[in-house]
């Protein structure tokens, strides 16, 4: 399926991991869910997996959907699942990305999303509670 973007709501311990963009110069600095896009080939879970391990360095349990799909530019769609880390000890880093951060309930504000994932942080916050 062409055009969907997923992205894991990782949780660990109460907290939410997300990213920072180094790229395209317009995001950089901005915060996102790790993930990308699904090749033709792939189930959304496949890609999410193959997505945070090349971008994290970590293996994923791909859990629910968490809200619906969120309209990205060009046609394409945002779908965010829920998932977890399974890789024992292994701590996700930043392989493409400026910085990981754990992100608290209270620290989702406190971060600059881009616009696709700030959509849905009323459910990520819930995920979270």
């Amino acid at each position: 399926m062409n055009g969907v973007i997923v992205g894991a709501a990782l949780v660990r311990d109460g907290k939410l991991l997300a990213q920072q963009r180094a790229w395209p110069a317009d995001h950089a600095g901005q915060w996102e869910l790790p993930g990308g896009r699904v090749e033709a080939d792939e189930s959304d879970a496949f890609a999410l997996a193959r997505e945070c391990s090349e971008e994290l360095d970590v293996v994923i349990e791909v859990g629910a959907r968490v809200g619906d799909d969120v309209p990205l530019p060009g046609g394409k769609v945002l779908r965010i699942y829920a998932a977890s880390l399974v890789s024992p000890g292994g701590e996700p880093r930043a392989v493409e990305h400026r910085a990981v951060r754990w992100l608290g309930p209270d620290d989702l504000d406190d971060v600059d999303w881009l616009p696709a994932d700030r959509i849905l942080l009323p459910e990520l916050r819930a995920l979270l509670s």
